[in-house]
């Protein structure tokens, strides 16, 4: 099993959890989130004051799949996030040992 998270523009959430039901994922969590990166933020003004704008809004979404799905995954949201601008965001891939559902007590695939 692995963990896919990704961070993406918030405009794109919903491109992105289309393309994710389209290759057969059914569970993603989504969580609000801000940060910066090689994009560093923007000034803004207000009541005639700039202000740095330093941490950008991002939405971070998370996933747990079968191995034989991750590359799919990928791929659904590279294309549904890609706008071709800085700030796109990035995925992060990792190894999830187990996965047990609370409620019946399924563990492996089963839970997920």
């Amino acid at each position: 099993m692995k963990k896919i998270e990704a961070i993406i523009k918030p405009f794109k959430l919903d491109e992105v959890k289309e393309a994710l039901q389209e290759v057969g994922l059914q569970g993603i969590t989504v969580t609000e989130a801000k940060g910066f990166g090689r994009q560093k933020g923007h000034a803004e003004l207000y009541r005639g004051a700039e202000y740095i704008v330093d941490f950008l809004p991002k939405v971070k979404i998370e996933i747990v799949i079968a191995d034989d799905l991750v590359e799919k995954a990928i791929d659904a949201i590279r294309r549904a996030a890609q706008t071709g601008r800085i700030g796109d965001g990035k995925i992060f891939v990792s190894t999830i040992e187990e996965a047990i559902r609370i409620r019946t007590g399924e563990s492996g695939l089963d839970a997920i």
